[in-house]
């Protein structure tokens, strides 16, 4: 195997940048994010191996985002956030709160 290069991904929807890891194997190309582990691909070509890595880690953090929406929304509705909120509204009314 040759030596491991990297390559930053850019995600315009999420505004997050990832390190690629990519190295030759063989006749084509494996790459991997280490923040994600979920990201690794293997593709003929480098080109298309940056494409199905960018592909794959959007993919991941939509699905990643829908488990923690979903995990929130299932929180408040069995009032594991009920704590959290009275807490918010009594600083709201002892006036601890600032403007953003």
């Amino acid at each position: 195997m040759e030596k491991i290069q990297t390559v930053k991904i850019y995600d315009s929807e999420y505004e997050t940048t990832d390190t690629a890891h990519i190295q030759r194997n063989g006749s084509g190309w494996i790459g991997w994010i280490q923040e994600h582990p979920k990201v690794k691909c293997e593709e003929q070509t480098q080109k298309a191996l940056l494409e199905t890595l960018e592909d794959t880690l959007y993919k991941t953090l939509e699905a990643d985002w829908e488990a923690w929406d979903k995990q929130l929304e299932e929180n408040a509705k069995t009032g594991k956030l009920d704590k959290l909120a009275e807490k918010a509204m009594e600083d709201l009314r002892t006036g601890r709160c600032k403007d953003l």
